[in-house]
């Protein structure tokens, strides 16, 4: 047998206490000799929309119908009374049942819906003692337009700052949702550049080889359809993620393991890439994993971008008191035969720089003694 749960059980002492209240106003319109079925009707038109279960509610039962009806039914009674001429009573149950409409317009009725029903379910629980005196000035009248004043505007007040919350939360659940979309998006460019880069490079190679070496050429294609493969499998992993499928084996990989993979798959008949793990263990925290993976990613597309004259590329990772250093190095001249539109916008490092620098970390690029480029990063273990 489930056992109940404290929200459940507060649900059902609030209905409870609702149903007693509006219980009490009808015994008291029938104490008096009042015609019952009046307020009869009006607390059930009230009671029905409060409680309406929201799992049931059709489409066309929305906030403000909730709450606008009950209250025009409520000033209904209240004018018939006063056209009547006919002394009606008023009791705690109907003025439940409006300060609680009250809160639901507030807080979820559309902005300008939410005044207009906010004003009538106000305007219900006001002019509730005219029934009894026939005017707001006379005995104990304005007493207890003061006190449900007072009342009604706590509840408002309440009712508007969980909604102020509400949007706030939503405020920053969109702009997360907006950011880590341009994080991906930023992650597949980084990734279909580095491979049709690399693509890019190797078909200039089969070109070349196609006429002077052309028993050679198969290692040369076979780069050329795994990079195409990689670039392609990186594509529809981000692309997944940005339409909200399941996030679970499509984020692209940036880790460690990673960079051996990039340094593996740089290599060439030309161009020879070495890593130099240097102990590093593979438990460092994620987001240092993936930093320096986009640190080795960019250096390794501006090697063929830039400097595709280079021979050796070396790649090294270390532990350097509490921080992991990444250097990314190569022997090139600066020659390069890329076509113009192939050399990138020249942000590359501009973002990189920006993604170290979140995490603490330092990036440095520049020449090397006698010639080549390094770049190097450092990123620490723990926060300081």
């Amino acid at each position: 047998m489930k056992s109940a749960s404290p929200r459940g059980c507060a649900r059902g002492a609030v209905v409870g206490a609702l149903l007693a209240l509006c219980l009490v106003d009808v015994l008291s319109a029938y104490d008096t000799g009042y015609s019952v079925w009046r307020p009869a009707a009006v607390l059930t038109v009230g009671l029905t929309a409060l409680l309406w279960p929201a799992a049931r509610q059709p489409d066309w039962l929305t906030p403000q119908l909730r709450t606008a009806v009950p209250a025009l039914a409520s000033l209904l009674y209240t004018a018939s009374s006063l056209v009547l001429h006919r002394v009606a009573p008023f009791g705690p149950g109907e003025v439940a049942v409006l300060l609680c409409l009250l809160f639901i317009a507030v807080r979820h009725c559309p902005p300008r819906w939410a005044v207009v029903c906010g004003l009538l379910d106000l305007a219900a629980v006001l002019t509730q003692p005219v029934r009894f005196f026939q005017h707001l000035t006379t005995g104990e009248a304005p007493g207890y337009v003061l006190v449900g004043l007072v009342v009604a505007g706590l509840v408002a007040s309440l009712a508007a700052y969980l909604r102020s919350l509400d949007y706030r939360r939503t405020v920053a659940v969109a702009d997360t949702r907006r950011e880590e979309r341009l994080a991906i998006a930023a992650d597949l460019h980084d990734f279909v550049a580095h491979h049709v880069t690399g693509i890019l490079v190797q078909t200039q190679v089969a070109r070349m080889m196609a006429t002077t070496q052309p028993e050679d050429l198969d290692p040369v294609l076979a780069g050329i359809e795994g990079a195409a493969t990689e670039a392609l499998a990186s594509m529809r992993r981000t692309v997944g993620v940005l339409r909200d499928a399941d996030e679970a084996d499509r984020r692209p990989v940036g880790d460690l393991a990673g960079i051996e993979d990039l340094v593996e798959r740089f290599g060439g008949p030309v161009q020879k890439a070495a890593l130099d793990r240097g102990g590093v263990p593979d438990d460092l925290p994620h987001e240092v994993q993936a930093a320096a993976f986009r640190v080795v990613q960019e250096a390794l597309t501006n090697v063929r971008r830039h400097a595709a004259d280079a021979t050796e590329v070396t790649v090294r990772l270390g532990l350097d008191g509490g921080r992991l250093t990444v250097s990314v190095a190569d022997d090139g001249r600066g020659g390069t035969q890329l076509p113009d539109a192939a050399h990138g916008g020249g942000f590359g490092l501009v973002g990189l720089k920006e993604r170290v620098t979140a995490l603490g970390g330092e990036l440095t690029a520049g020449p090397r003694a006698g010639h080549g480029w390094e770049i190097r990063a450092a990123f620490p273990l723990s926060a300081e």
